[in-house]
């Protein structure tokens, strides 16, 4: 492709480096991201991801826009308080790169739709906040061979790890059953530091990005924990486990799973 002059502007410190350069950057503008929640870790995703040139980004939430939601959700401001969440996307990445093509999906999640959702794109970003949408994603993504760039916070933690089968473990493979009803509060009953998703979102980010350009090493197989009181990072080795049910040697999971009422939560998005 050739770059108009505004964009050879734009993304100039992405072109004069030698790991990404001119072709990296027709693979950003090429690639195509699906976003899980436009809330705390979608919003630092979906901005840093449209102001890198990622050319399609897509976005599941179907929420609206709450007040309580301001202190961590940056990617909205206090005049969308009422508005779909994936309006108030579209218009902040729209305003900030119009090179980017946003496909918005005001819909909830389950075993009936994500299939049909997820075909079309190259990457999905998991930022929801419950279990029961982990696992309906991490099977999807499986059964469709789609790369997993997984995030989750809690309190003042975070994690992130990249979910790629056959190449490296699922989800299932560090946690192969949903934990019981009320045993993990969310973040809603436990509270979060309001820049801990700033961190972990664009941790996703860089792997997102890496997963496209292909370079450096991808946090697959790698579980990446962040502390954010004592300023520490850890990563763990996670194991590709020959006995998941999922994605293991002898597969007793075929078809998705609505583990909504197992869980007794909502499909949402943190």
């Amino acid at each position: 492709m050739r770059f108009t002059p505004e964009q050879v502007k734009r993304y100039a410190r992405h072109i004069i480096l030698p790991e990404v350069g001119g072709k990296g950057q027709e693979k950003l503008l090429g690639a195509k991201v699906l976003l899980l929640g436009a809330g705390g870790l979608g919003s630092p995703l979906a901005l840093y991801l449209a102001a890198a040139g990622i050319g399609n980004l897509g976005i599941i939430d179907f929420d609206v826009v709450d007040n309580s939601n301001l202190q961590r959700q940056i990617i909205h401001s206090t005049a969308d308080i009422g508005r779909l969440k994936v309006d108030s996307a579209r218009d902040g990445i729209n305003g900030l790169n119009p090179d980017v093509k946003v496909t918005t999906y005001n819909t909830r999640l389950d075993s009936t739709n994500v299939l049909d959702i997820f075909k079309d794109w190259d990457i999905i970003a998991d930022g929801c906040d419950n279990f029961p949408t982990r696992y309906l994603v991490n099977d999807a993504c499986v059964l469709l061979g789609k790369t997993n760039v997984h995030g989750s916070i809690f309190r003042f933690e975070g994690q992130v790890t990249v979910f790629k089968s056959p190449e490296g473990p699922c989800y299932r493979c560090m946690y192969p059953e949903p934990p019981p009803p009320g045993m993990v509060p969310s973040c809603q009953e436990a509270g979060v530091l309001g820049v801990l998703p700033g961190v972990v979102g664009n941790l996703q980010a860089v792997e997102v990005i890496k997963q496209i350009l292909g370079i450096g090493e991808p946090l697959v197989g790698k579980l990446l924990l962040y502390d954010a009181l004592k300023a520490e990072t850890r990563k763990l080795k996670v194991r590709k486990d020959p006995k998941c049910p999922l994605c293991g040697e002898h597969k007793t999971i075929t078809k998705l799973i609505d583990y909504e009422q197992f869980c007794g939560a909502p499909i949402g998005h943190e």
